[in-house]
């Protein structure tokens, strides 16, 4: 029977010989590997720690002892030891396994977190909980490098060492994140690596320390202090000694012997300690190891070589649209720069980098100092356009505001991954943005129908002064785009009336423009008459438009691929009570819930907004209508 079939929890482990252990690792990556070329998933890290991950399991008692993983593409093979591995095969589908680490999925998933940062703050809490509580527990929070380019990440580990706690860091130092670490930290980490006076000298100081009588205490003392100070000299590892953590490391992340001794001694002790690991991205699938575009790979791919299986016919992403066009304006205007937060391919501007590479920076996972950068720049006339995915954009909303949006500075956001973002789940999903940006002072909110008209609105955006945000679909563009040099800016705070009806008007948002008028198709042939709107431009509206819909229409329906919670209904709602209140607005979008992993097509149907869901709401309010109409006649 294969190893990997006799670990159900991680009491399991502990019956298991090291020889074993290894055996393990090897088909957890194979396992890794055949599931995720079905299903797809953020496969390069889980493959890097492995070896950690049955360490971790095998010394400490969990899940009693809480291992607390950041964001959770770290988390597949703890998935796999903590009794989910007859259910893998549901990764990141509907009512399977979450592609990440979720507490109502199982008592070992100690924290769910999407978002980079949050593994040493929420693991000080637990610890501190816990001292509180009186309970006996380790907290030990496991971190990749990259979450050290994030400022959360600074906040726990100095409020870490400043308590004193019993708190264990895992640092998982692969040189990655999604792209290529970038910074200063991650330049600090790699000399600890490569340090080879520190490590030789470290080496024949525990062999001294080790073979030393125990009668010569006093001499094994002095030597220890030695080896403190030769320490400091030697290695920027006193960082994190300085910040009051103990630091252990650096470790071969895949030594399974130097990682359980490691831990083994590390869990005994009590003061917040630091134990860094060297490990390998995409460790076992040589067209993974150390490649940005296999941090996660789409369903359907070769699992010897990373590629689809079969080719999309589809047309090109927004993301890819949104990349080249503004690689190609940023040819036509030298104020120009882009910035993403640790996310080229993710956000399409890995190609400006390598167009324009003086203009482009990719900030790390750190959104709130990318917004303030941007801003910084905008004070002496640069035009920075800030590519960042709707979700993690939530990170910065009060740099967007105070930095940003009360200076009236000319940034550009464009957010991807806006709406329904499908497999990636609840933590992913960009449904906030229209309603978090609706409040923000000075701002200018679109969204585009299609790949022509996000380009032409950023052309206006460009042209624009203030500042500026564009939504755009994780999905391919409906429309074949031409060079941005062929697309006109779209006039400012204007709509586009695509459709005229007498009966119902849709002011449709975005990716349900197309939604919409497909529905008034169907309707069409039912009799109902019904009028589509192209409500690009959801701040400012457009006052002359919906003047005109009010006086010819008695029902509004606003539909948006966003929360209806203060969203664009409900602003509309509110502005047109005031002109015309005998006028009925009724706001349809996503409901006040969450949207859990699915197709994105299964999660526009479920939340009404396909082009079948869209007519029935409509059908169903003039039908209302006529029937009070009836009542009251």
């Amino acid at each position: 029977m294969p190893v990997l079939e006799r670990v159900n929890t991680s009491a399991d482990l502990k019956a298991l010989t090291r020889d074993e252990l290894r055996t393990l690792a090897d088909e957890m990556r194979a396992r890794l590997i055949d599931v995720c070329s079905r299903t797809g998933g953020h496969i390069g890290a889980g493959l890097g720690v492995v070896e950690l991950s049955i360490a971790l399991h095998y010394v400490f008692d969990t899940p009693t002892d809480q291992l607390v993983w950041d964001v959770g593409h770290q988390g597949y093979p703890h998935k796999m030891l903590t009794g989910r591995r007859d259910r893998f095969e549901t990764l990141r589908t509907e009512n399977g396994l979450s592609g990440f680490l979720k507490r109502t999925e199982s008592p070992y998933d100690a924290f769910g977190a999407g978002h980079a940062g949050t593994a040493i703050s929420a693991g000080l809490g637990m610890a501190t909980a816990a001292e509180l509580n009186g309970e006996e527990l380790k907290v030990v929070a496991i971190l990749g490098d990259g979450a050290l380019t994030c400022g959360l990440s600074y906040e726990g580990l100095n409020n870490a060492g400043h308590s004193g706690r019993d708190l264990i860091v895992v640092l998982n130092d692969n040189e990655m994140s999604i792209a290529p670490n970038v910074g200063a930290m991650s330049k600090y980490l790699v000399s600890i690596q490569r340090n080879p006076l520190y490590n030789r000298v470290r080496s024949a100081i525990g062999d001294m320390l080790t073979s030393a009588p125990s009668k010569v205490q006093m001499v094994g003392n002095l030597v220890k202090r030695w080896e403190e100070s030769v320490k400091n000299f030697l290695t920027p590892g006193v960082l994190f000694e300085e910040l009051g953590l103990r630091y252990f490391g650096p470790l071969d992340g895949h030594d399974l012997d130097a990682l359980i001794d490691t831990f083994t001694a590390v869990r005994e002790m009590k003061q917040p300690r630091l134990v860094h690991v060297i490990t390998q991205k995409g460790k076992g699938f040589p067209a993974g190891e150390h490649v940005e575009k296999w941090h996660a790979l789409p369903p359907g791919h070769d699992p010897a070589t990373g590629k689809q299986r079969k080719a999309s016919s589809a047309n090109p992403a927004y993301t890819a649209v949104f990349g080249k066009g503004l690689s190609e304006l940023m040819e036509e205007d030298q104020r120009l720069v882009a910035i993403t937060g640790a996310m080229p391919s993710g956000t399409g501007t890995g190609v400006v980098a390598k167009a324009h590479p003086t203009r482009f920076f990719d900030v790390g996972i750190a959104e709130g100092h990318a917004v303030t950068f941007a801003a910084g720049m905008a004070t002496r006339g640069i035009v920075p356009v800030c590519a960042i995915y709707s979700t993690f954009l939530q990170r910065a909303y009060d740099n967007v505001i105070h930095d940003v949006a009360l200076q009236r500075l000319h940034v550009i956001f464009c957010m991807d991954r806006a709406g329904l973002v499908g497999e990636d789940g609840e933590t992913h999903m960009g449904l906030y943005d229209i309603a978090y940006m609706l409040a923000v002072p000075n701002m200018t909110i679109t969204a585009p129908k299609d790949g022509t008209e996000m380009l032409a609105l950023l052309r206006t955006g460009v042209g624009q002064d203030g500042p500026f945000c564009i939504r755009y679909p994780r999905d391919a563009s409906p429309d074949v785009v031409p060079n941005i040099r062929e697309i006109s800016a779209v006039p400012y705070g204007t709509w586009e009336v695509l459709r005229h009806g007498r009966d119902v008007a849709i002011l449709a948002v975005g990716t349900m423009v197309r939604q919409s008028l497909a529905a008034a198709e169907t309707l069409a042939a039912e009799g109902l008459d019904v009028t589509v709107v192209n409500c690009r431009f959801i701040k400012p509206y457009d006052e002359l438009t919906l003047s005109a819909l009010i006086h010819d229409h008695k029902i509004l329906v606003t539909v948006e691929e966003g929360v209806v919670t203060n969203g664009f209904g409900a602003y509309m709602a509110s502005v047109v009570e005031r002109i015309e209140p005998t006028v009925r607005v009724v706001a349809h979008g996503v409901p006040d819930r969450i949207v859990y992993a699915a197709s994105r097509a299964k999660q526009l149907a479920d939340t009404g907004l396909d082009a079948a869901g869209i007519a029935a709401r409509v059908r169903a309010l003039h039908e209302s209508e006529h029937e009070s109409e009836a009542v009251a006649g």
